[in-house]
C-alpha cells in the first residue's frame, strides 16, 4: 500500500512541476517591459523584443504602399517608428496621441513595430466642474423645490 501512495505522490508531484514550469515560462516569454523613448535612446533599454511609449510627433505620419511610418517622440527626443501589419490601426492613432509600440529597435534602422496602441488622453474623461447631474439627482433636486 505505501508504495502505492508513494508512486503515486511522486507523479502527482512531477505533473504539478511541469505545469508550473510552463506556466513560469509562458509568463516570461509573453512580458514585455514597458520604456520610454528616452530609456531607449540613452541604450538602458538592451532586449530584443521592446514596448515603447510615447506621442506621435505631429506630422510625422505617412503611409506608402502599405507601410506607415511616423516619429515616436518625448520631450526633444524622437525615434523613427515602421510598421507593416495587416491589423487596423485604432481611431485615436494621430498626431499629437499617446501611442504604445511593440517590436524590435535597431539604433541603425529606428524602430520596427508588429503591434501599435494608441489612445486620446483628454477624448474620454469628463470635464471637471462641468454642471451636469445623473437623472435622479435631478429628480431629488425638482421634488426638494417643489416643497
Amino acid at each position: 500500500m505505501k508504495s502505492h501512495k508513494l508512486k503515486f505522490g511522486i507523479g502527482i508531484g512531477i505533473i504539478l512541476s511541469v505545469v508550473a514550469w510552463e506556466a513560469v515560462t509562458g509568463f516570461q516569454e509573453s512580458k514585455t517591459y514597458y520604456v520610454t523613448v528616452q530609456e531607449l535612446t540613452n541604450g538602458k533599454a538592451g532586449r530584443k523584443h521592446i514596448r515603447v511609449g510615447g506621442i506621435v510627433q505631429p506630422g510625422s505620419i505617412q503611409r506608402r504602399d502599405g507601410v506607415l511610418s511616423f516619429r515616436l517622440a518625448q520631450d526633444a527626443l524622437s525615434i523613427p517608428v515602421t510598421y507593416v501589419g495587416g491589423d487596423t490601426l485604432p481611431d485615436t492613432f494621430k498626431d499629437g496621441a499617446q501611442a504604445i509600440v511593440d517590436g524590435e529597435y535597431s539604433a541603425g534602422d529606428g524602430f520596427r513595430a508588429d503591434k501599435i496602441q494608441a489612445k486620446c488622453a483628454s477624448k474620454y474623461q469628463a470635464v471637471p466642474g462641468a454642471p451636469g447631474k445623473s437623472t435622479k439627482d435631478s429628480k431629488v433636486a425638482t421634488l426638494s423645490q417643489g416643497t
